[in-house]
């Protein structure tokens, strides 16, 4: 019995001239009022100052701190949103699906190499 070849789709790649990926340690969102899932994706950390003032030493060098703008900036924390996405339910769901694949393989990874890390030695080389 000859195999048939199944029917296949080659994906090609094409990366905007400006494509930099960007470090992000949480997201924000919800869903339009068109029902699509809006997320945006931003890097915590804490705020910086507008300027700070210090006073000038008898010899001219930098002082204490006397002052910061904006005032209060140690009470807060910046979320900083350098990008977002918008997908439609059925593309939310599929990449629901793949990142949990992806966090899997992570986490069965993981478990190997804790396994190999604790492992008893059988011998010397």
């Amino acid at each position: 019995m000859m195999s048939q070849k199944k029917t296949e789709i080659t994906f090609k790649y094409i990366y905007n001239s400006g494509y930099n990926p960007i470090y992000v340690n949480g997201a924000q969102g919800g869903f339009s009022p068109r029902g699509e899932m809006v997320i945006h994706f931003y890097m915590e950390r804490q705020g910086l100052p507008d300027s700070i003032t210090h006073e000038v030493t008898l010899d001219g060098g930098i002082g204490r701190e006397t002052g910061i703008e904006p005032p209060g900036l140690a009470n807060s924390i910046v979320r900083f949103i350098d990008t977002g996405v918008v997908m439609n339910y059925e593309n939310a769901r599929v990449f629901h699906a793949w990142m949990g694949e992806k966090l899997q393989e992570i986490e069965l990874l993981q478990k190997a190499h804790a396994a190999f890390e604790n492992a008893t030695p059988v011998g010397q080389a």
